[in-house]
């Protein structure tokens, strides 16, 4: 809720007791059934060894749980990334979620989510940490943004929903992260913040307003538990001033009672920050399981022991959370029987090692190198070429055999360090097809756009000579100015994580102008080249005022982080074998100032947790520019074709739907499975077992009394356990609801119109459109709010249907008063375009 007033600190309201699973949630009956017979014969010990991980660098994995060998259960491996998977060799890297986005194409965002859950099945991983709705890019500076996939809910939203299902059609559990407000890296982390020299006390709040979380931020989570994600990854900062990862309001409330979502909740890496008040407020997973990274101290572990014995954490939570944890990996058709072994190591990339890499025990052969790749290049080639945005043409493009190619640009050529040079792909050197961070892959190869294109160029028996030296001006000048001569001129912009600074970048961006010395690059080249093509491969938008209407400037490419084959789906645009249809996931500005948000780089707290207000409340990208009647450069949804399409005769049916009901009624009481040891004798460490140095075990440090192993004066109090937390009776349902659907009440996703149009292509090649189907639902609303689209294959002089439907969600506004989504009074109408900014039709809603 918001502050009293300007100087109050904004707050979050507590939400106990946390929500236990139901056994008729839609899509959960089996596999409530088989973690329940499966956690029922799960002694205390063993069940605080799933939920907790064993500590950073004691497994094979980013995050492993402790596992149960009395029945056969090895745990969890829990691996990033959102864009393959990191730390290991024989595998893809990936296009970026962002691009990825970009292509408006359901399939190929299901495609690539099941082709990356592919791999990390093979190499016996059980959960790939991805994919990314936080942030959604309120900042366009952001650092991750391109880990995610739009500045947009709705589009976001369907593409959570799509990568989630093919990965979990795989057998592999996605983790939708980070939830939620997550929106830059600039003060997520004491540690991190404190190494850059600032002096905070606590992680950035990001401050959000109700209406704003529910119909912008919470949205693709939504969807995302609608799909049946099997994990939620929370995050470093704090909403409302309460952390992340022990927020009972966005966790308790929101996320396991609003939207009914029946799987755990995982810690981002050290994002726990307390033991037993996390378990309350909804906290399933302990990753990856120590205080901080290699201390062998934990909140969980030996302390969650102790809190179910004494009573602070009621035996339903801890049988909850296990039960959580084992359905999500029962529902994407895991067995005990069938659990594959892990044959790789994060930690080196050496065939023999230690299998405790920090404890330094357990030599022998850790990596077995298996090649997982299989026909995902294929992948890999066809979505980048058709996430490629093309943003100018005057009809430079496509290539037709040109008889001289010059190159230039730094991004078009390789890093002298090789593609997977720096650590994490922290730094800015050759063609960027990747940003830095956990979010990462290695590369098997990488495709330069130099080498795909002198290929091309040599088979079609033209001259090719490329420079990738940005401040050789004599040398590029000389190039670039000889008769004939079609010049491709490169330029990029990176971010990442925020524990890598690449150029003073801590993370974020400090501006939108292009790296590497770009911008005077493409100045210079188009003042000499009459035929100038700018290619840009950016983690978002970037500053193009200054050159982009160039008369020498005759076509510009957006090509994203394309991933491994990024020359090869380059030269797939440029030489027309596929037709772009990529459309921009974001706003291109005139100036940065236009976005009206952007990151903090300086705390305003004194040395308390920085307050990031989200003041501008739903209004972020395209719906602030037509807020605010600012016009953008290229606007979002905004895309070229080598042909072109006619729009016409927009259609709307009204659906016959019943009336919106809120949910009442109650949850069943908190199941308890069985009882568990109060011998102390039956908690200790085995004699039989090797320590590992800095391993996390669940045994208690003393069996002398409860109140010793406690190690708290206040051992047999209440004083700070939150009111209803133990609780375990059956409570109220949520008016927003469902009593069995995942997703939000039901009736929220009841089709009430259906709106089609006919696209004709009215020009000399196939190609794919990308109609877009927008709404504004009038009052104080954003002018147009996206909510269906479609990519769809058209012949020339062909004309196709294109049929979007809007659903109640899509016609609701948040009702903070009522706590339930309300459709307003408000005339509301209909677009149907090719942008955000092009929409040739529209009707009214009756």
């Amino acid at each position: 809720m918001p502050p009293k007033r300007d100087e109050d600190l904004w707050t979050s309201d507590p939400f106990y007791p946390s929500p236990w699973m139901n056994p008729e949630a839609d899509g959960w009956e089996d596999a409530y059934k088989q973690a329940k017979k499966f956690v029922s014969q799960l002694t205390l010990l063993e069940k605080v060894n799933v939920t907790t991980g064993v500590g950073w660098e004691n497994g094979p994995c980013v995050g492993n749980t402790g596992s149960v060998p009395r029945l056969g259960f090895k745990g969890f491996c829990n691996q990033d990334s959102p864009q393959g998977i990191r730390f290991a060799d024989y595998v893809s890297a990936f296009t970026s979620g962002q691009l990825t986005a970009a292509t408006f194409d359901r399939s190929l965002m299901y495609s690539r989510g099941r082709a990356m859950a592919q791999e990390h099945k093979a190499k016996g991983i059980t959960m790939q940490l991805g994919p990314v709705a936080g942030p959604l890019g309120r900042a366009p500076e952001g650092g991750r943004i391109w880990e995610g996939f739009a500045a947009d809910p709705v589009l976001t939203g369907i593409a959570m929903a799509e990568t989630i299902r093919g990965m979990q059609d795989t057998g592999i559990i996605a983790s939708a992260k980070h939830y939620i407000g997550n929106e830059q890296e600039h003060f997520r982390q004491l540690g991190e913040a404190s190494g850059y020299g600032f002096d905070i006390s606590a992680t950035l709040s990001s401050n959000i307003d109700d209406r704003t979380l529910h119909e912008l931020y919470l949205w693709p989570f939504a969807d995302a538990v609608r799909a049946g994600v099997g994990s939620v990854l929370c995050s470093y900062t704090q909403v409302n001033n309460s952390y992340g990862c022990q927020n009972s309001k966005i966790i308790n409330n929101l996320l396991k009672g609003e939207l009914g979502f029946q799987g755990f909740l995982v810690s981002d890496w050290a994002g726990q920050h307390s033991g037993v008040s996390s378990a309350l407020a909804g906290l399933d997973m302990s990753m990856p399981g120590d205080t901080a990274f290699n201390t062998g101290l934990s909140f969980w572990g030996a302390n969650l022991t102790v809190a179910v014995l004494n009573g602070t954490v009621p035996e339903w939570r801890i049988d909850d959370m296990a039960m959580r944890i084992m359905a999500a990996y029962f529902k994407v058709g895991n067995t005990i029987e069938d659990q594959p072994d892990v044959n790789f190591n994060s930690w080196s990339p050496d065939t023999d090692g230690y299998a405790y890499f920090y404890g330094k025990e357990g030599y022998g052969q850790i990596n077995w190198h298996v090649d997982v790749r299989d026909d995902h290049a294929e992948v890999i080639r066809d979505i980048a070429a058709k996430g490629t945005v093309l943003l100018k043409n005057d009809g430079a493009l496509p290539l037709k055999s040109p008889k001289f190619v010059a190159v230039v640009g730094e991004d078009a050529g390789h890093n002298p360090l090789g593609p997977n040079g720096c650590a994490d792909r922290g730094c800015d050197m050759g063609t960027l097809a990747m940003g830095w961070g956990s979010g990462t892959s290695n590369f098997p190869y990488l495709v330069t756009p130099d080498t795909a294109i002198q290929a091309q160029v040599v088979a079609d028996g033209g001259r090719y000579e490329s420079i990738f030296n940005n401040y050789d001006s004599n040398a590029i000048q000389a190039l670039v100015s000889q008769p004939g001569a079609t010049c491709i001129v490169f330029g990029n912009s990176d971010s990442g994580e925020g524990y890598i600074s690449v150029d003073g970048n801590e993370g974020d961006r400090n501006n939108l102008t292009l790296w590497q010395n770009a911008d005077n690059v493409i100045a210079n080249v188009s003042s000499w080249c009459n035929n100038t093509i700018v290619v840009l491969h950016t983690v978002g938008p970037v500053l193009v005022t200054d050159w982009y209407e160039h008369p020498n400037v005759s076509a510009i490419i957006w090509a994203g982080l394309p991933g491994q084959e990024s020359g090869n789906s380059l030269v797939d645009i440029l030489y027309g074998k596929q037709n772009p249809a990529g459309r921009s996931p974001f706003t291109w500005a005139e100036k940065r100032e236009d976005y009206g948000t952007d990151v903090m780089y300086e705390p305003n707290n004194g040395n308390g947790a920085p307050q990031q207000t989200f003041t501008e409340g739903v209004y972020i990208d395209y719906r602030h520019f037509d807020q605010a009647g600012i016009q953008p450069i290229f606007e979002f949804g905004y895309g070229l074709s080598y042909t072109t399409f006619k729009y016409s005769a927009i259609k709307v049916s009204k659906k016959q739907v019943g009336e919106y009901k809120p949910t009442t009624g109650l949850t069943i009481q908190a199941p308890t499975l069985n009882n568990f040891s109060t011998n102390l004798n039956d908690y200790k460490f085995p004699a039989a077992f090797r320590y590992i140095f800095s391993y996390i075990y669940p045994y208690v440090n003393t069996t002398t009394s409860l109140k010793a192993a406690s190690g708290d004066p206040q051992y047999g109090s209440n004083k700070f356990i939150p009111e209803h937390s133990l609780d375990g009776s059956p409570q109220p349902l949520i008016r927003a609801s469902d009593k069995t659907s995942p997703g939000g009440n039901r009736l929220l996703y009841d089709v009430m119109y259906e709106v089609s149009a006919t696209i004709t292509n009215t020009g000399d090649l196939a190609g794919d459109e990308v109609p877009q189907l927008y709404v504004d639902l009038g009052g104080d609303n954003p002018p147009r709010q996206l909510r269906d689209f479609a990519r769809i294959n058209i012949l020339p002089g062909e004309s196709k249907t294109f049929q979007g439907v809007i659903t109640r969600r899509d016609l609701s506004n948040w009702d903070v008063v009522t706590q339930d989504w309300v459709i307003s009074s408000e005339p509301k109408k209909v677009y149907v375009g090719s942008s955000s900014r092009k929409l040739p039709l529209s009707a009214v809603l009756n």
